[in-house]
């Protein structure tokens, strides 16, 4: 009779389990990367002008001017 398959069976499980344990952190360090928590709050504040559009700046206020490279 043949050599039984419980090893080769318990090494595909292994490798399975890793592969998933790898994923599982990967997925985990990227999470952490992206994470947008303890930000600045200014970042994260949203205004409403009178009709109910959202700005980024307080209403009445005029938004910050973006300088434009000029090549002379």
């Amino acid at each position: 009779m043949g050599r039984s398959q419980n090893s080769f069976i318990k090494s595909q499980k292994e490798k399975k389990r890793l592969q998933k344990r790898k994923e599982k952190e990967e997925k985990k360090k990227e999470r952490q990367e992206n994470n947008l928590k303890g930000g600045d709050l200014s970042d994260m504040m949203a205004y409403v002008d009178e009709f109910g559009n959202i700005l980024e700046h307080p209403p009445g206020e005029e938004p910050p001017k973006k300088e434009e490279d000029k090549e002379s």
